[in-house]
This record gives C-alpha cells, sequence and structure tokens, in this order.
C-alpha cells in the first residue's frame, strides 16, 4: 500500500507546515468516528485539551498499526493498551534535550537568585528610595542531584560542571560510565543535596514519587526544580513545603492539572513559575514535529519507525519507588 492511500487520524491540532508536508503524502482526517480503513494517528502533547488517546478510541479503528506522538512524554497515551493491540506507539525523545538543560540552569539561578522578586522590585519604582535586600543565595559550591539521568539529565549535568558544583544522580540503574555519584534511592539523593532537579519521565511508576518524605529530606535549605512532568511531585505536600518554609524554595515548569495551576502556589513568594516552556524554542519544536513526520514516514515505508517508545519505559518501575514504600510500611 502506498503512503498516499494510508488513512491517518489527526488527534489534535498541529502546525500548518506539518498539515501540508504530511497531507501530501497522506490521507489525513480530523473527523473521530468508527473507522476500518484508519492505520495511524498522530497525538499532539500531553497539554491541556489535546485529546485522551485510550482504549475507548481506540475501539474506533480496528485496523489502527501505530500512534505517532509528539513529545517526549506520553501521558495521554494509554501505551500498555496499545501494545496490547499489537499497536506502535513513538514520541519524540532527545531532539529537545539541550534547550530543556539550558533553560532547567536558568530556572535553577532565577530561583536561587530570586530574580522574579529582583524584576518586581524594579518595575514598583522601589529602586530610587532603597537597595535591593540581600536575597541571593549563590549557586557556587551546591550539591545538585538530578533525578534522572538521560539525554537530559546528561546535557544538564555538562552544564552544571561549570558552576563549580558537586553533582550527583538518581535513576533505575547506576552508568558506570559517569563520574558522578550514584545513589539507589531518591530518599538518599535528597538527603544529600542542597538542589533537587527532576528530569524523568511521567506515567504510573513515577506518579507523586516527590512526597512529604522526599520533599522533608530535602531540607529546609534546600531546593527543587520541576522541568519532568507534574504528576511526579505530591503537590500538597509540596504547597506544605514551600508555605511552612520546610524546604526553602521551589522553581517549577510543570503541574498537576495544567493550565489549571492551584492558585495556592501564587501567594508563595519562594517559588518561581512556567507555563511548561522548557522545550519551548522555534528550533526545538519544529525538530520535534520534524521527528513526527520522520517516524510516520518510516513507519509507513519500512514498517518501523524511527523512536518507538519501549516497553521497558513504562512497565519498569523505579527501584527507589520501591524501597521507598518499603520503608514507609516498615
Amino acid at each position: 500500500m502506498t503512503q498516499r492511500n494510508i488513512r491517518v487520524f489527526v488527534a489534535d491540532d498541529i502546525p500548518p507546515w506539518v498539515m501540508d508536508r504530511l497531507g501530501s503524502q497522506f490521507r489525513l482526517t480530523t473527523h473521530l468516528a468508527f473507522d476500518h480503513d484508519t492505520r495511524a494517528i498522530i497525538s499532539g502533547s500531553d497539554s491541556s485539551g489535546n485529546r485522551t488517546i485510550d482504549a475507548g478510541l481506540l475501539d474506533r479503528f480496528p485496523a489502527l498499526e501505530v500512534i505517532v506522538g509528539f513529545g517526549t512524554g506520553y501521558d495521554r497515551i494509554d501505551v500498555e493498551v496499545a501494545w496490547k493491540r499489537g499497536i506502535t506507539v513513538t514520541n519524540t525523545p532527545n531532539v529537545h534535550a539541550e534547550d530543556v538543560a539550558d533553560f532547567t540552569v536558568g530556572l535553577l539561578i532565577t530561583t536561587l537568585r530570586q530574580m522574579p522578586a529582583a524584576d518586581a522590585f524594579v518595575r514598583r519604582g522601589l529602586w530610587s528610595s532603597r537597595p535591593y535586600p540581600l536575597l541571593g543565595e549563590s549557586l557556587q559550591g551546591k550539591k545538585v542531584g538530578i533525578v534522572g539521568m538521560g539525554a537530559i539529565g546528561k546535557a544538564l549535568a555538562r552544564r552544571l560542571a561549570a558552576f563549580n558544583v558537586d553533582i550527583s544522580y538518581h535513576g533505575r540503574n547506576p552508568q558506570p560510565n559517569l563520574p558522578f555519584l550514584y545513589h539507589s534511592s531518591i530518599l538518599s539523593i535528597a538527603r544529600d543535596v542542597d538542589i533537587l532537579v527532576l528530569a524523568i519521565p511521567g506515567g504510573p511508576s513515577t506518579e507523586k514519587l516527590v512526597d512529604a518524605s522526599v520533599l522533608n529530606a530535602v531540607g529546609e535549605n534546600g531546593y527543587l526544580v520541576n522541568v519532568s512532568r507534574g504528576s511526579v511531585v505530591c503537590e500538597a505536600s509540596l504547597l506544605v513545603a514551600l508555605s511552612s518554609g520546610s524546604i526553602k524554595g521551589a522553581g517549577l515548569d510543570v503541574f498537576a492539572h495544567e493550565p489549571a495551576i492551584n492558585p495556592a502556589f501564587f501567594s508563595l513568594e519562594n517559588v518561581v513559575l512556567q507555563p511548561h516552556v522548557a522545550s519551548a524554542t522555534t528550533r526545538t519544536r519544529e525538530a520535534m514535529w520534524q521527528l513526527v513526520i520522520d517516524n510516520l514516514i518510516s513507519w509507513a515505508d519500512r514498517s518501523e519507525a524511527i523512536t518507538p517508545v519501549q516497553p521497558t519505559l513504562v512497565t519498569q518501575n523505579f527501584n527507589s519507588t520501591v524501597e521507598r514504600m518499603i520503608s514507609q510500611r516498615g
């Protein structure tokens, strides 16, 4: 079957240039109906408003063979159901790692130096009447723990190495080629560092991985930076920690229910809030959409996607999650 005869359901809004490029090669439809001909779905990011690809939706497409996803995360795609039906799921990893790492360093420094507060001080015209108070905290000499040492974690570590910080990491397994201290549990790394940076996938295996016990381990002089998924953190516990001072501050690019952020965050002065924009550069977003195009074409031409999601990425929990559950029961 030629590409031109392959019917593709476009589940979410996609850029016009992507629609044009694929429209010349595939039969694209945005109409959701029971369809025996559709063999592929294009799914947008995990942003609010995009369609959830679950069992009910998949029932409408009995001939479906591939779900081509935009973004590293795939929280809106029920990958387990898809795999059971023999459907390939793809995402767009790695191409955004450098920009996300740049952003993470910026968010980290912004949080420590309290730049939003300084900006507001100038805008309110207060600088002419009094000096700005000494509030900023130096990054120099800090101990930074990276949770998730994938492409983003490694890119972040390369950048942080220039800031005279002590780097350690936690993930599913140690990586012997890395010159950083490995922690086998998230509680261990949280106790040991000044700044805990989250760069791990979302999903059931990491849901609320950072709970009250982890935040208490970070401590009253510690900071949390999250550029992964809002689901990774128990927001109720984080709000308590920030308002009580049991952690010193946080820099957040992601939230549990985006864009409906809990308004309790807005009154806190020790947190920097961003609208999930770590990868939001023109360069990166174009590269991610190009990978969507390439994945679909590769599947159509060779029955093999370029970046299929591997089952182990979803079904294998972090060892630390199990350890934490055991310790809590004990």
